[in-house]
């Protein structure tokens, strides 16, 4: 009788666990559905414009999200949302549920590039209902930013920024990043790839991989892997006027525009990066001293 008694009781408590795990798997694939669903209705939005939809097919923003987690709930912060095709994306996916931060170059009053940049955002912002909860806040490359409040980030992302930081900017912004997130958020990194073995000054504007992971790391990161979601095997990376020879920008005009177009957009790795769920802050200043 003992005996039997001790198997039902073996019974119901497997019958449980597998229970839990079979709830747990259900969940999760829940809620992945419903952050698909989210950025698919964003992405198909009336408020983006055909010239940004046209660029979804090299920057695979569905894919590129949810390879970083991207859920509707978390509060996310966009670094230099520049022109804002991210942010037309993810403001609407986060409206009403979530939050979105975007950190950006503060309006001095001067007329330069980061000021007039700012104005055309802030302007962009006001234009659409659909970006009515997006927080703005002040990034300036190679200083310490507060991109977020201290601990409050569930995903911090940055898409083809680091070329313009430099190294001490990078290593700066990753510094940052790590600042803004819980234990166990995720740094998201897109960027124009560097192909191993190639000089940085023939190839403008293209980045190490290897090396972008190696900051990451110094800042208190943990390397969560790579997706080539964005890699585009067409791109050689060594073009008259470096990245920008590509499409959008199309630095050469008509001449040889057919070759350039058919290339497409560059090649560009996807990072992932997580902050260490046992970390404190007072480990974040004795791994980060400014």
């Amino acid at each position: 009788m003992t005996q039997l008694k001790s198997l039902k009781t073996l019974l119901i408590t497997a019958t449980i666990g597998l229970s839990a795990i079979a709830s747990t798997h259900l969940n999760a694939h829940v809620n992945h559905d419903h952050a698909g669903k989210s950025l698919e209705q964003a992405v198909n939005g009336d408020h983006r414009s055909a010239k940004n939809k046209a660029r979804d097919q090299y920057r695979h923003p569905v894919e590129t999200l949810k390879f970083f987690g991207f859920e509707p709930s978390m509060t996310v912060v966009e670094i230099t949302p520049g022109g804002g095709w991210y942010t037309e994306i993810l403001a609407p996916a986060l409206k009403g549920k979530g939050k979105l931060y975007g950190a950006h170059y503060p309006d001095t009053g001067e007329d330069n590039y980061y000021s007039n940049s700012r104005k055309k955002l802030e302007k962009k912002l006001a234009s659409n209902v659909v970006f009515s909860e997006v927080v703005l806040t002040d990034f300036v490359p190679r200083k310490q930013s507060e991109l977020a409040p201290q601990g409050t980030a569930d995903l911090v992302l940055t898409f083809r920024n680091l070329h313009n930081w430099r190294d001490a900017g990078v290593e700066q912004v990753f510094k940052d990043a790590f600042n803004a997130l819980k234990p166990g958020g995720v740094l998201g990194v897109v960027e124009h790839r560097l192909p191993a073995g190639v000089d940085p000054e023939k190839a403008k504007g293209y980045v190490s991989e290897a090396n972008t992971i190696k900051q990451a790391k110094a800042a208190g990161f943990r390397f969560a892997g790579a997706s080539e979601i964005n890699a585009n095997p067409n791109d050689m990376a060594q073009h008259p006027k470096g990245v920008w020879t590509l499409p959008p920008v199309l630095r050469l005009g008509e001449t040889d525009k057919a070759k350039y177009l058919a290339i497409g957009e560059s090649d560009r790795m996807t990072l992932k990066f997580v902050k260490p769920e046992n970390t404190s802050f007072s480990d974040f200043k004795k791994q980060n001293k400014q």
